[in-house]
């Protein structure tokens, strides 16, 4: 009896430390498993909020554990990570942060843009083709300081009417609303007479980009008023 004792009070030990240390093993690998899908993402916003979790979450496991370097580590990362997301979400609808140069639609630049990111362009607007692309006379490049981050092209409907043939932003900045900055009343498009934009309606998976740079619904389109 006396022998046996302890090996019960053992094994008690044991079925009830089991619990705590899964959730823990789950809880280290969830957050390494986040990590690394954090620097798998294109888009800057999503990286930046998937490796605030993750970091965070790593936190808590390293905590646990007592692990204190990795603690560190970890929330120095997750206050990196909440300062971007702070900056990325408060300067992305700044003028101030974001610049619009005209370009012509044949200028070789354009045709390099289309021709880099085509497989993604055909993505969001089927059918997009170097016919369509010709038929604009005018194209605006979105820049963040010396970086490309939207293109749009569009050509003259008449009636003060501006069709949109392509509105693109790159995959690191998909998730933002960078035709705002062409459609603006203070814009490229209204400072040379258009009272109106129509979108293409080939334009897809693009979720409410349209209707958060200002469009509506409009009888089989969508229109912004410029004016």
């Amino acid at each position: 009896m006396i022998d046996s004792e302890p090996g019960a009070r053992g094994g008690r030990r044991h079925d009830d430390e089991g619990g705590p240390v899964v959730v823990l093993q789950l809880l280290g690998w969830a957050g390494s498993a986040l990590l690394v899908y954090s620097v798998l993402q294109t888009r800057i916003l999503r990286l930046r909020l998937f490796g605030a979790v993750a970091s965070a979450v790593l936190v808590v496991f390293n905590l646990a554990i007592a692990v204190w370097p990795m603690v560190a580590m970890n929330l120095v990362l997750t206050a990196i990570n909440v300062f971007y997301i702070v900056r990325l979400l408060r300067d992305r609808h700044y003028p101030e942060t974001f610049d619009v140069v005209e370009i012509p639609p044949t200028e070789s630049y354009t045709r390099y843009l289309m021709k880099e990111f085509a497989a993604d362009i055909e993505h969001f607007n089927p059918g997009f083709s170097s016919q369509d692309a010709a038929r604009a006379d005018r194209g605006y490049l979105v820049l963040r300081g010396a970086e490309t981050v939207g293109l749009v092209l569009t050509r003259d409907a008449g009636a003060a009417t501006a069709q949109i043939e392509l509105d693109y932003v790159v995959p690191r900045y998909q998730g933002f609303t960078l035709g705002e900055f062409v459609y603006r009343a203070d814009g490229p498009l209204a400072s040379v007479g258009y009272r109106r934009a129509v979108a293409p309606r080939r334009m897809q998976n693009t979720g409410n980009y349209l209707a958060d740079v200002g469009f509506h619904r409009a009888g089989e389109d969508m229109v912004r008023e410029l004016v």
